[in-house]
């Protein structure tokens, strides 16, 4: 079975698959803006600068899964020396560092209208800056290391100690008095947001998941362009 993650098998799906991806994406993306933007209520306090969250919570989630699937993928291919696992968690970074930027760049922005500033060293802010360092980072290291089996382990390392943060981030606001309020979804109890904005949420996370993979399958396609062209069967 692990032979199918040999890249010249997987490449005859994901060399067909951008094209249902983006149409796919679009039909989502269009009921989720219609939803977020026109059909979701205004919040009571924070009017209409609430809709930044359809924006801001779906790119922080999508950040954050990106990263720990990169790490389990790295475990995995350190594991199992099936070298394309590290592949797939390189084409899944980019996604994730654009997704980490969104979520940086939207917070900001509705931190203006929400606390009066633009930024503070808030302990969640903080952490998702540090986790987006630990993307650059991860990115750096396939640059600049030319030996194979040298950046496959330091990727790995990196990856391991990044996803150190991953919880920090989830429970920053349990752990810490800070300006962010609490979690309002829980998978084990009620959930405090209302529906009425609870569905647009969803919706529009289910579309930033197929931009997400959409870029991966372009820049993992790319990848194992260049591997076929050298004439390679395996990484």
């Amino acid at each position: 079975m692990l032979k199918f993650f040999e890249p010249n098998k997987i490449f005859l799906i994901t060399s067909k698959a951008p094209k249902y991806v983006l149409a796919l994406f679009i039909v989502v993306i269009s009921i989720g803006l219609m939803e977020a933007l026109i059909l979701s209520p205004e919040d009571y306090k924070q009017s209409h600068s609430v809709r930044i969250m359809y924006v801001h919570v779906p790119a922080a989630w999508i950040t954050l899964g990106i990263f720990t699937s990169i790490t389990l993928l790295s475990i995995s291919g350190y594991v199992t020396k099936i070298k394309n696992f590290f592949l797939i968690a390189k084409s899944l970074a980019p996604s994730g560092l654009v997704f980490n930027i969104i979520a940086l760049v939207t917070g900001s922005i509705w931190g203006k209208p929400t606390w009066g500033t633009w930024w503070v060293w808030d302990a969640r802010i903080t952490s998702m800056l540090v986790l987006l360092l630990f993307y650059l980072i991860y990115l750096i290291a396939w640059r600049i290391f030319e030996d194979k089996n040298q950046v496959l382990k330091i990727t790995t390392f990196i990856t391991i100690c990044g996803v150190i943060n991953i919880p920090i981030i989830k429970f920053s606001v349990d752990w810490w008095n800070t300006l962010h309020q609490p979690a309002s979804i829980s998978i084990f109890s009620k959930s405090s947001i209302h529906p009425s904005m609870l569905f647009p949420l969803m919706i529009m996370t289910a579309a930033f998941a197929l931009f997400s993979i959409l870029i991966f399958l372009m820049k993992y396609n790319t990848e194992l362009i260049k591997i076929k062209n050298k004439g390679l069967d395996r990484l």
